[in-house]
C-alpha cells in the first residue's frame, strides 16, 4: 500500500510499504477513504525527529470502512463506516473508567513515561504506524471506532477523530459561565472549530491570530477577532472589551508553535538538529516551548477565571510566572482530548443536515494522498492559505 513516512526534519514522502494484518484478536483493518494532516503532524515534521525513525507512516486522523476484523471485535463489522480516534484505547481499565481515555492503562507507553498511545506520533506514543495510508490497522478496535452512517460525504465526520473532540473539550475545561466569554488563543483547526463550539453553547468569543485567511474564517462564523499582527498590546486590547476585566475563560489552541521567545526558537532548532542519542534526553528535560501564547492567555484572562491548554506542549522545564497565576486566582485545565468521552454530545451536531458547527467550512485544500508532502508544506508555512487539509488515498 502507500502511506505518508517520515524520513527527517521536513522530509516526508509517499512510499510503498507492507499492507497491515490482524495481528492480535481485537484488530480491525480499515480501508482509508479520508485522512486529514494536523497541527500536530508539523511538530514531527520539525521539532520531534529524535523520536522518530524512517520510515514512520504518519497520520492520527483517518476515516474509511472496516475491511476485516479479529475474532474478539463485535463492536464494527466488515463494510461498517467508522471514524478512527487518534488515541488508542482498551475502554476497560481503571483511566477508561474514569473516562478518562487519553490516559489508558492499558496503553500507556511507560518506557516514555506518556499516556495512552496514539496513531503515527513517535516512539514517545507507542510508534504505531498511522492513518495517512490506504489502511490501517486499529489495535483495540473492540472499543475504539466510531460508527457513522453511509451516504453524507467524509468531510461531515473526519473530525471526529481529533478536530472536534478536542476542540469540545476545549470548550468544557475552559467552564465559561453561562453567557460568558472566551479568548480563543491561534485559529488554526482547534481554534476555529473551538470558537464555533463556543458560539454554538451561547458564549461570546473573541478570537487572536495574526494570519488574515484564518481571522476571515472566524469572521465568517459569527466570531469577534483580534489582529495580533497589528495589534500592539493584544490583553490591553481584550480587556477594552470586556469592561476592563479581561474575558473570563480563555483557550490556549497555539502550544509550542507559538512565535515568542528568540531562545526558545533556537533551542528548537538547534535540538532539531542534533544527533538523536543526544537531542532526546535534552528534549526530555529541557524547555524548548515558545510560551508567547501561554503567557498571553494568563494577561488576558480575568482574575479567578480559567485557562484551557488544548494546544501541545513540549518542554519539561518551561518557566510559568507562578506568582502572577497564584496572584490572579487562575486556573488551568489541559490534556490530550479523550476522544470517546465527547462522542455522544458532538454526533447529532455532525449528523444535523444543518451543519451547526459548519464542518464543510475548515478544509481548505483537499489533495490526493500522492501529494501529501506538498501538504505538508504549505500547512507549515501558513501558505496558499492552508487551515486544514484533507488526504484522499
Amino acid at each position: 500500500m502507500k502511506a505518508v513516512t517520515w524520513h527527517g526534519r521536513r522530509d516526508v514522502r509517499v512510499e510503498e510499504v507492507a499492507d497491515p494484518a490482524i495481528k492480535e484478536s481485537t484488530d480491525a483493518i480499515i480501508k482509508i477513504t479520508t485522512t486529514a494532516i494536523c497541527g500536530s503532524d508539523l511538530h514531527l515534521y520539525e521539532i520531534l525527529g529524535p523520536f522518530m525513525t524512517p520510515g514512520d507512516i504518519l497520520g492520527h486522523e483517518p476515516m474509511g470502512v472496516v475491511e476485516e476484523v479479529g475474532p474478539d471485535v463485535t463492536h464494527v463489522k466488515p463494510g461498517d463506516r467508522v471514524v478512527i480516534p487518534f488515541n488508542i484505547a482498551c475502554g476497560h481499565c481503571h483511566m477508561c473508567d474514569l473516562r478518562l481515555y487519553a490516559q489508558c492503562e492499558t496503553t500507556q507507553v511507560r518506557e516514555h513515561g506518556t499516556g495512552a498511545a496514539l496513531f503515527g506520533y513517535s516512539k514517545l506514543y507507542g510508534q504505531v504506524p498511522g492513518g495517512q495510508a490506504q489502511y490501517l490497522r486499529v489495535p483495540h478496535a473492540d472499543f475504539g471506532p466510531i460508527t457513522v452512517p453511509h451516504g453524507p460525504p467524509d468531510e461531515r465526520f473526519v473530525y471526529l477523530s481529533d478536530v472536534l473532540p478536542t476542540s469540545w473539550q476545549a470548550v468544557q475545561f475552559a467552564h465559561i459561565p453561562d453567557g460568558g466569554s472566551v479568548t480563543v488563543f491561534g485559529l488554526g483547526p482547534i481554534g476555529q472549530m473551538s470558537a464555533r463550539i463556543a458560539r454554538h453553547l451561547g458564549h461570546r468569543v473573541i478570537a487572536v491570530d495574526g494570519v488574515p485567511a484564518r481571522l476571515d474564517m472566524a469572521r465568517r462564523h459569527g466570531v469577534e477577532v483580534v489582529d495580533a499582527a497589528h495589534t500592539d498590546d493584544v490583553p490591553e486590547a481584550i480587556r477594552e472589551l470586556t469592561e476592563g476585566r479581561g474575558s473570563d475563560s480563555v483557550i490556549d489552541a497555539v502550544g509550542m508553535e507559538a512565535h515568542g521567545s528568540p531562545a526558545a526558537r533556537l533551542a528548537q532548532r538547534v535540538t532539531g538538529l542534533l544527533p538523536d542519542a543526544m537531542a532526546a534526553p535534552l528534549m526530555s528535560t529541557a524547555g524548548l516551548d515558545r510560551l508567547a501564547a501561554l503567557n498571553q492567555a494568563i494577561s488576558t484572562v480575568r482574575r479567578g477565571g480559567v485557562i484551557s491548554v488544548i494546544g501541545v506542549y513540549g518542554g519539561m522545564a518551561d518557566p510559568l510566572p507562578m506568582l502572577r497565576m497564584f496572584d490572579k486566582g487562575i486556573s488551568l485545565r489541559m490534556g490530550q482530548a479523550h476522544v470517546k468521552r465527547w462522542i455522544d454530545d458532538l454526533m447529532p451536531l455532525v449528523t444535523d443536515d444543518s451543519d451547526p458547527l459548519a464542518v464543510m467550512d475548515l478544509a481548505t485544500h483537499r489533495l490526493p494522498l500522492d501529494e501529501a508532502p506538498h501538504g505538508y508544506e504549505i500547512f507549515q508555512k501558513k501558505a496558499d492559505g492552508a487551515i486544514k487539509i484533507l488526504l484522499t488515498p
